[in-house]
């Protein structure tokens, strides 16, 4: 018996979760400006989560998932992100919308069971919010091979959740993603629970990374609350895709501190002991640390900061609530772009019979 092929996963990490550098890392630590960037887009991406939730609590909002704990990711996704590339993203990644031209208002429309809200005004070639699981994985696909049709150097740039790497689309996009060599970056938000689902309970395999050996391309591992980490990993593999040289699945480690949207009791499944162990590694927390430490921030610009990210926030609510509300034939608009005949005849049925909202 002989072996024929060897495999490996490397794990990239720099911040640990106490501020501090644990090893040479690239030249974004001697930024300053760069990470509180980074800084900047995640803190408001958490108070604007949490306005979110607080008008779902109070009526004013549809079901909302949260990205409590998760916003590196989006975050240096947004960032290093050309706008030529093109975003096909699932719930949680709202730090990479807002950097690439999405708006608050946009998202709370969406949530809000308003199908304008996806409609965006910039960037019109994102892909809207997916939140059946693992589909958009085929579309990103599909982008990645128009893009090599064309010769155009644009990357898609696909984000899905653990639970979605068990669903067969995923192993389908990624397998004719490296047959066919498309420029595609595949990036796994591993929070560790597909909704009540713990990861050991979803794969065997060690490491989700190690998928990609099976379609023959590129996997590794980085820890997805550390920006420098991130910020090295996720360029080499858009430059890489960029430069005709093949897609990439990237594992970022993290850990969903929310319920998986406001409709779920996580309580009901994971200790309370797992998620303060999680919140003492979480993104934003070992940033500040670091920052502070290297002395780039203080607690008076923490102060400022927080004002400015409620100050957007709401006036981004304000905006959205004041807008009236669609007619209720609005929930036949945004699927054909030509109503069927069956459809037709509903719709003017609802004109006829009208509604509360009339």
């Amino acid at each position: 018996m002989s072996t024929v092929a060897n495999f490996e996963i490397h794990y990239t990490g720099y911040l640990d979760h106490h501020g501090d550098l644990t090893g040479k890392g690239p030249d974004i630590p001697c930024d300053p400006e760069a990470l509180i960037a980074y800084y900047r887009i995640m803190v408001l991406t958490r108070t604007f989560d949490t306005k979110a939730i607080a008008l779902q609590r109070t009526g004013k909002l549809g079901t909302y998932a949260s990205s409590l704990g998760q916003e590196a990711i989006g975050a240096v996704v947004g960032t290093v992100m050309r706008p030529e590339d093109v975003l096909l993203t699932s719930y949680r990644e709202y730090a990479a919308q807002f950097l690439r031209g999405v708006s608050m208002v946009e998202i709370l429309r969406y949530w809000g069971g308003d199908e304008r809200g996806m409609d965006f005004e910039v960037p019109r070639e994102d892909f809207p919010i997916c939140v059946p699981v693992a589909s958009h994985a085929c579309h990103a696909v599909g982008v990645a091979t128009a893009f090599k049709l064309r010769r155009e150097p644009r990357v898609a740039v696909c984000i899905v959740g653990d639970g979605a790497t068990s669903k067969g689309d995923f192993y389908e996009a990624i397998n004719l993603a490296g047959v066919w060599d498309l420029p595609v970056v595949f990036v796994i938000n591993n929070n560790q629970w597909a909704i009540s689902v713990p990861r050991r309970a979803q794969s065997a395999a060690q490491t989700l990374a190690q998928k990609a050996i099976a379609a023959g391309i590129p996997g590794e591992q980085v820890d997805g609350n550390d920006v420098i980490a991130l910020h090295e990993v996720l360029s080499r593999a858009l430059d890489k895709a960029r430069a005709a040289s093949g897609p990439t699945l990237i594992e970022a480690l993290t850990y969903r501190l929310c319920d998986h949207t406001t409709a779920d009791d996580a309580t009901r499944y994971r200790s309370k002991e797992e998620v303060r162990e999680a919140e003492e590694k979480e993104p934003i927390g070992r940033l500040r640390r670091y920052l502070t430490r290297v002395g780039a921030w203080s607690a008076a610009k923490e102060a400022q900061l927080l004002a400015e990210c409620t100050g957007e926030v709401e006036a981004a609510v304000k905006t959205c609530l004041a807008a009236p509300p669609q007619p209720l034939t609005a929930m036949f608009d945004y699927l054909y772009a030509k109503l069927p005949r069956a459809l037709q005849e509903q719709r003017a049925e609802l004109e006829r019979v009208g509604g509360p909202d009339d």
